[in-house]
């Protein structure tokens, strides 16, 4: 009779053993097939950041890139982001054609602005590696002129038209341009104003590395 519960007793506990090490080995490839995965995902990760990394460094020497504009035409303003043509001009009320300027030596000043305007088309011409968004901004000040945002716009159109029809300026195939006029900021757009109103009859350029809106939206 003791032998036979000897005999249930180490068969059972085989049984067991035999049960418990099934266990184990599921429990242990489970793991590892966690491992795995978890070793994929940071390895996904990290590429990603390489990536990211990489096109913050690309954007970065894009946006570097812009400052070789002379200084002679243009200031950087870098809290707003933008160029201001230091070329100063000054219309008369509700006026944009640039014949209209009133200046001691209107000549001049036109030629100013047609290097300004060669000068940005050089800067596109050395960097054609690169996709640019160049925007040119019209501002009004304000007076009692009642259609200053129209009429910033058409500022803006009559020096886009000024350097490509008047004086044969071409910016080139990598080179998006829109024209855009903010007005004399009654309507507060938060475009760069300055204190003294005249000062602001002027143009301000936006050169924009088109690489900015390409990783932004991959990264989405």
């Amino acid at each position: 009779m003791s032998q036979k519960k000897e005999s249930f007793f180490w068969t059972s506990y085989s049984d067991l053993m035999t049960s418990l090490f099934f266990v184990m080995l599921v429990l242990f490839i489970l793991v590892i097939v966690f491992l795995h995965k978890q070793m994929e995902a940071s390895e996904a990760q990290l590429q990603k950041m390489e990536a990211t990394e990489a096109q913050l460094q690309e954007i970065k020497k894009v946006e570097e890139s812009t400052k070789d504009l002379s200084k002679d035409y243009f200031e950087y303003r870098p809290e707003y982001k933008k160029y201001v043509l230091n070329i100063q001009v000054r219309y008369p009320a509700g006026k944009s054609d640039l014949n209209t300027i009133i200046a001691p030596d209107k000549d001049t000043q036109l030629d100013k602005l047609a290097n300004a305007g060669k000068e940005i088309q050089d800067f596109l011409d050395k960097h054609k590696e690169n996709q640019y968004v160049l925007i040119v901004e019209g501002q009004a000040s304000k007076d009692n002129y009642t259609y200053n945002y129209e009429l910033s716009y058409q500022r803006a159109l009559a020096l886009m038209r000024f350097w490509v029809d008047g004086r044969g300026i071409k910016f080139g195939n990598n080179c998006e341009i829109l024209i855009s006029g903010s007005g004399d900021g009654k309507l507060d757009t938060h475009s760069m104003r300055e204190t003294v109103e005249t000062e602001n009859q002027r143009f301000l350029i936006h050169i924009l590395p088109k690489n900015i809106f390409e990783s932004t939206n991959e990264n989405k």
